[in-house]
C-alpha cells in the first residue's frame, strides 16, 4: 500500500513558488513558498502544516481503532497538532509537536482513555516516522 504526492517549484530561494498536489486530488496545485512557511501569507500551505494535519489524522484513526478493539465506540474525536519549526545553525529543524486529542467515548474510564490515547500516539505510523523529533507531547481529554 502506498500513497503519493508531488511538488512543482519555479524560481529560486525566497522568490520561488511551489505547488503541491496529492494522489486523491484533495490538494491540486496548492500554493506554497517562503511567505506561507516563514511569514504570514495565508493563501497557501507549508510542509509543517501538512505534517501536523497528517500526524493529527493518523493519531485520530489510531485512537478510534484502538478504542474499538477494546470494545468501545468513539462518538467524536478531535485532534489538533502544533508543529514548531526552530532555527538550527544555518538551517531549521522541527523540534516539537504538541498533540491535543479530545474524544467522546461512552463507557470508557479516564484511566482506560489515557492508556488508549498514549498507545495510539506511540503506535500510529506518523508518530513512528517522526521519532527523530525531540519532543512529541500529547494532551488527551475525555469528554
Amino acid at each position: 500500500m502506498g500513497k503519493h504526492a508531488s511538488v512543482h517549484w519555479t524560481g529560486a530561494g525566497k522568490d520561488g513558488r511551489g505547488e503541491i498536489s496529492t494522489e486523491t486530488g484533495q490538494l491540486d496545485k496548492a500554493p506554497y513558498g517562503f511567505a506561507t512557511r516563514f511569514g504570514d501569507d495565508k493563501l497557501g500551505t507549508n510542509p509543517e502544516e501538512l505534517l501536523g494535519a497528517a500526524h493529527a489524522a493518523c493519531l485520530t484513526m489510531a485512537f478510534s481503532f484502538a478504542a474499538k478493539a477494546a470494545g468501545f465506540d468513539t462518538e467524536t474525536v478531535d485532534t489538533h497538532a502544533d508543529v514548531r519549526l526552530a532555527k538550527d545553525g544555518d538551517g531549521f529543524v522541527i523540534d516539537r509537536i504538541q498533540l491535543t486529542l479530545k474524544a467522546k467515548v461512552p463507557g470508557l474510564s479516564a484511566e482506560q482513555f489515557q492508556a488508549l490515547a498514549n498507545g495510539a500516539k506511540q503506535n500510529c505510523p506518523l508518530s513512528k516516522a517522526l521519532a527523530s523529533v525531540p519532543e512529541i507531547t500529547l494532551q488527551a481529554e475525555l469528554l
